[in-house]
């Protein structure tokens, strides 16, 4: 079997490589530690079993990288893997597409029950948050989740950025293209979000946050 983990701390990647190890001692296992890395991992790796995703990777914020994954690559079950431990997060993780949620405070043992009941097709929660009526998303977050879909992966790091506060001369450096390529994949995610500027994007954007209502960056129009 073939498993992603996907997360910025060597610590927990580390747990979370004992838990799998413990139910399949030969299974394969790809790390990545950021979302640009994450993306290379799964064109790369031919159909894994499962992924454990953090939500606070570099490159991403909040359920975005969950969103983006699960719509190009509909089949493969993810776990989210968060030290968030609020059962409305847990139970919006679920309505976004993932099929579990592993707080970091869990033991190891927790974390291998909570993979193996994926992997059967089950949906694994804390029993903090299988108790809790399940999440409905409000229609504004499961409007622009169904739009953050529809972005290529290259758009989808241009606007991570630009919720960075990042300029295109900044974000075209960082991705080594030209200020042109930023222009157009910009023109294009305009008009995949529905808006009509660059602060109407990250707005859009923030909806996905794990709390919605945290400071947006300031933005800078340019033509």
């Amino acid at each position: 079997m073939n498993f992603v983990i996907a997360d910025d701390h060597p610590l927990f990647r580390d747990a979370l490589k004992r838990a799998v190890a413990s139910l399949f001692p030969q299974a394969g296992i790809t790390e990545a530690d950021s979302t640009a890395s994450l993306q290379a991992v799964l064109e790369r790796i031919e159909e894994p079993d499962l992924l454990l995703l953090d939500l606070h990777m570099p490159g991403a914020s909040g359920f975005s990288g969950l969103v983006h994954v699960r719509s190009r690559y509909p089949s493969l079950p993810v776990i989210v893997v968060s030290g968030n431990e609020e059962p409305g997060v847990m139970k919006r993780a679920v309505a976004h597409g993932a099929s579990g949620y592993i707080p970091k405070s869990s033991s190891l043992d927790d974390m291998a029950r909570a993979i193996q009941l994926v992997l059967d097709g089950e949906v694994w929660l804390p029993a903090s948050a299988a108790s809790a009526q399940p999440a409905h998303l409000a229609p504004d977050e499961a409007d622009i989740a169904r739009r953050v879909r529809d972005l290529t992966p290259q758009q989808f790091r241009v606007l991570m950025m630009l919720a960075d506060g990042l300029l295109n001369k900044q974000i075209a450096y960082e991705l080594g293209v030209s200020e042109a390529t930023i222009k157009a994949h910009m023109t294009a995610i305009l008009k995949k979000l529905g808006a009509t500027n660059r602060t109407q994007a990250v707005v859009a954007a923030a909806r996905l946050q794990l709390d919605p209502s945290m400071r947006i960056v300031d933005v800078v129009e340019e033509d």
